[in-house]
């Protein structure tokens, strides 16, 4: 049975892609050293546009105004071109007030696509461009500490981590929070203090990192331009030992923090990079099978949350009390207590 895996690696090879939403303009060059403020690639995304009444401009009706427009579509314009004209007893002129570019012409109007300030698509991460997509974007490769999670609002952003949970089960509360944070990164706990994620935007911060999150608190999450990231769950759990071993010994390190969304059909999932120095590292396996020895993750109560080591693989399917039948596997945790576990309700760590 394959086994779905969420990596926490202390060091790795990892390879990102960095995409425009829309087609642009590529940047960064093959080879080129980046940080994660860099600018790879830019693009327009919303462009604006102007309607220009040209009818009302000449004091003519709209059906007689399109005689006297000079510019035709697709030509650009700058501040102050005459665009229309009009000569009788007293000579009318229609100016354009912003550069622009006329895209559509007709019925005594102009409508101008105006210059409006790209898309900057910032590289995100530490590391070396390996391949350029034309018009879209770059593939960045890095050596660093990789931690996934579970769940995050789409944010993406990059500071020194401020360890804030001294222990996995530790909670947030917004008295940790104070303007000596300005900047940085949060490690929590538990966080279930609506406080907390009012003030991310207010200090601001620059990500915050969560063992888990109060469901209640999920659209407000939503809503704040810091990123949140989630290790291990909605619901009060506390955070998987291997991943607060790695990160709380990583205080006053930088960090990126991508908070994106976890797409099950590409296997993305929001992560936490830690950059290290260049050196050789295997990238991690994206798809594996059961075996022993693995670390694993429960992903279901009672025990949703806890981690262990998988020490055998049952051959046969085994009657749960709930009374279906499931290939299983015996775990022990980090408690020395052995258990019977279906092999769809856990994860492995790697």
């Amino acid at each position: 049975m394959l086994a779905p895996i969420k990596h926490i690696l202390p060091v790795t090879s990892i390879l990102r892609e960095v995409l425009l939403p829309v087609p642009g303009r590529v940047l960064a060059r093959k080879g080129q050293r980046v940080y994660p403020s860099d600018i790879v690639a830019e693009a327009i995304i919303a462009p604006q546009h102007l309607l220009l009444d040209i009818g009302r401009g000449l004091g003519v009706r709209p059906e007689e105004a399109d005689q006297y427009i000079k510019v035709p579509v697709g030509v650009q314009v700058d501040e102050g071109d005459i665009i229309a004209e009009r000569r009788a007893v007293a000579r009318r002129i229609v100016r354009t007030p912003i550069p622009g570019k006329v895209v559509v012409s007709g019925s005594g109007q102009v409508l101008l696509q105006v210059q409006s300030k790209p898309y900057e698509l910032k590289a995100g991460l530490t590391g070396t461009v390996v391949e350029l997509y034309p018009e879209r974007g770059v593939l960045i490769e890095t050596t660093g500490a990789l931690i996934q999670g579970m769940w995050g609002n789409g944010g993406i952003d990059y500071g020194l981590l401020s360890v804030q949970a001294k222990t996995p089960k530790d909670e947030l509360r917004a008295d940790r929070l104070d303007v000596s944070l300005r900047g940085s990164v949060i490690l929590g706990g538990y966080c279930g203090d609506a406080e907390v994620i009012r003030q991310l935007d207010e200090l601001p911060l620059r990500g915050l990192i969560l063992g888990s999150l109060s469901p209640a608190l999920v659209p407000h999450a939503l809503k704040v331009k810091c990123p949140i990231l989630v290790l291990d769950g909605i619901g009060r759990l506390p955070m998987n030992n291997t991943a607060y071993k790695l990160l709380s010994t990583s205080d006053r390190r930088e960090v990126s923090v991508h908070a994106i969304r976890w797409d099950r059909l590409s296997a993305r999932r929001p992560e936490v990079i830690i950059p290290l120095p260049s050196g050789a590292a295997n990238p991690p396996e994206e798809v594996a099978h059961f075996r022993t020895g693995q670390q694993v993750r429960l992903l279901r109560a009672p025990q949703r949350g806890l981690s262990g080591e998988l020490i055998r693989l049952l051959p046969d399917p085994v009657r749960m009390p709930s009374g279906v039948e499931a290939l299983a596997a015996v775990v022990i945790l980090e408690t020395n207590e052995n258990i019977v576990v279906p092999l769809a309700n856990m994860e492995v760590l790697g």
